[in-house]
């Protein structure tokens, strides 16, 4: 039988469904709503934390889409 080594760049100990972690140019930005003239303002890793629009530094970080529940007692 002619069996091929199997290629040393492969990582076995991950599983084959896993996704590569995310390059600095694939990252997404996270939307953040200006605090004086409310513009959404996206902003990636390194970016500074500063309105494009008006140039304001407070930010609040908009609310998610999804539903979200959580249990009391």
């Amino acid at each position: 039988m002619d069996s091929q080594p199997e290629p040393k760049d492969s990582q076995p100990d991950q599983p084959k469904d896993s996704q590569p972690e995310p390059k600095d140019s694939q990252l997404e930005a996270v939307i953040y709503i200006c605090g004086d003239c409310r513009k959404e303002v996206p902003v990636k890793p390194g970016d500074a934390v500063q309105c494009r629009e008006c140039g304001h530094r407070i930010l609040y970080k908009k609310r998610t889409g999804r539903i979200i529940q959580y249990e009391a007692r």
